[in-house]
């Protein structure tokens, strides 16, 4: 009994040690106003059941501009717009350390072509306009869907048929087809369900994200299950890039450009500093796909 009594004692010490350095450390690293973190759990228990209410009410305490320790990682949240204008077009790179995502690379002549060619070929001013006629047929196409439904009296899930029309809307911009469908059959639903999977599962609570001491152990499960649905999202975009491929002379000069054609086009060129392999390809195309 003694000797637990003094393990636990040392642990107890050595846990209050840990968190009185953290905080030491957390003062001189000088971090936005947040509520003091209780030890191991930081602010995990502030966050609830709705943490984007939790963090809008903590906001109105701390400012536009907080810092919380979720578990055993510090994170700054902004939640007014200046701010965040702020942090993106002032300070975007010093912030684009991250290894996933277009917008997240590393500061290099490779980050820097990948976001000229996202620049200049999916989001300029011309490509938006010349998508004008391609919103105006999914909403068109959305109001008939609804339209036939109600004369069929049968009800109407708002929020799968607006995510089918954007999810659509987004891979006719990308690929010139719908990968899905309105109508909820079929390879189509087999495409939207892996997307809303991989949405929900990004968006669920891990406890690696907060403990990355953990993450090796992948104790929920949830890298085991996103790098298997990340493999059936990827193999969909290798039958497009490949279908492509096989087509490429026979279409030439019929078809309008669209951003996988841009991409390929770019590929072959004997300068391509972006690097535009396939994993390339399936890297940017996932990251348009699943930030709807």
């Amino acid at each position: 009994m003694a000797a637990l009594f003094l393990w636990l004692s040392w642990l107890v010490l050595s846990l209050l040690s840990v968190y009185l350095l953290d905080l030491l450390a957390q003062s001189r690293r000088r971090l936005p106003p947040g509520p003091h973190p209780l030890p191991l759990i930081g602010s995990l228990h502030l966050l609830g059941d709705q943490p984007h209410r939790s963090l809008a009410g903590l906001a109105k305490t701390y400012g536009p501009l907080m810092s919380l320790r979720l578990g055993a990682v510090t994170t700054v949240v902004v939640s007014s717009p200046d701010v965040a204008r702020e942090f993106l077009q002032k300070h975007d790179a010093v912030f684009a350390t991250g290894p996933n995502s277009v917008a997240l690379l590393p500061n290099t002549p490779r980050w820097r072509e990948l976001r000229k060619i996202m620049a200049t070929e999916l989001f300029s001013t011309s490509r938006l306009d010349a998508l004008h006629e391609l919103r105006q047929e999914k909403v068109v196409e959305l109001v008939d869907h609804v339209a036939r439904l109600a004369r069929e009296g049968a009800a109407v899930d708002v929020g799968r048929v607006a995510f089918t029309t954007s999810l659509n809307l987004l891979s006719h911009t990308i690929f010139s087809r719908d990968l899905t469908s309105l109508d909820d059959h079929g390879a189509s639903k087999e495409f939207q369900q892996v997307v809303t999977d991989i949405m929900g599962a990004a968006g669920s609570p891990n406890l690696s994200d907060f403990f990355p001491a953990l993450a090796a152990a992948d104790l929920q499960g949830w890298r085991r299950r996103l790098a298997g649905l990340f493999e059936r999202l990827h193999r969909v975009f290798d039958a497009e890039i490949e279908h492509r491929r096989r087509v490429a002379g026979k279409e030439h000069g019929k078809v309008k450009d669209d951003f996988l054609r841009v991409l390929l086009r770019l590929a072959a060129r004997d300068d391509d500093t972006a690097g535009l392999d396939d994993d390339t390809l399936r890297s940017v195309f996932t990251v348009r796909i699943c930030s709807l």
